[in-house]
């Protein structure tokens, strides 16, 4: 019975639908639902506009206007422990298209990166969002109380390989970042400019990635 009430409290977290005109920030099948778009958007915008400056301030815009249902999932604590895993899992979806903006915006500032280079990791950071967002469907589709061929046990299998996929994409994001990051600081070392490289990213305890 448990498990009954968890699949159908997933299958609502995660429902994709049209959207409200007005979202209500207490209500968690819209604020997933609204991360899970924010992440489409930024995907189908990075991947189709011509100029990559111009291509990354609207990435910006969306991921802003998004920001605030991420923060409002964030805050949902009352949930059992297989939905917590649900709801982890959007986050971390989220928190991917966290780093990617914020980090990006820094290195977009950096002079030691040409514009070919930021043209190559903003293409890198989109293709690990795009795989990680795709993994969502797999969980949606599982999690839907109407597909009678998985038992409850398969069901929540599927959950835990979700949740251990997408960790292992933020993990590799925040190594992504820092990989690139030692590419500018070791460029920076040479030119005599670490100060400024240091000041720009923070150091290691700085970091949140």
């Amino acid at each position: 019975m448990r498990t009954k009430i968890l699949m159908l409290f997933a299958v609502g977290l995660l429902c994709v639908g049209k959207a409200n005109a007005q979202w209500i920030v207490t209500d968690p099948t819209n604020i997933a639902t609204s991360i899970i778009n924010t992440t489409k958007q930024i995907i189908e915008t990075s991947t189709t506009a011509k100029n990559m400056i111009s291509n990354f301030q609207e990435t910006v815009k969306i991921y802003q206007q998004g920001k605030k249902y991420y923060d409002a999932l964030k805050s949902v604590n009352d949930l059992v422990k297989d939905a917590h895993k649900v709801q982890q899992t959007i986050l971390m979806i989220g928190e991917i298209s966290d780093i990617y903006v914020n980090s990006f915006q820094k290195m977009m500032r950096d002079p030691h990166y040409s514009v070919e280079e930021l043209g190559a990791i903003a293409f890198g950071y989109t293709k690990l969002l795009e795989e990680s967002n795709g993994v969502l469907k797999e969980m949606k589709d599982v999690v839907n109380i109407t597909t009678l061929s998985l038992s409850d046990k398969e069901r929540m299998d599927v959950v835990d390989r979700c949740y251990n996929s997408v960790k292992k994409y933020r993990n590799l994001v925040g190594y992504y970042t820092n990989k690139n990051i030692a590419v500018s600081y070791l460029r920076s070392k040479k030119a005599g400019d670490t100060d400024r490289v240091m000041a720009l990213y923070g150091n290691a305890n700085d970091r949140y990635w």
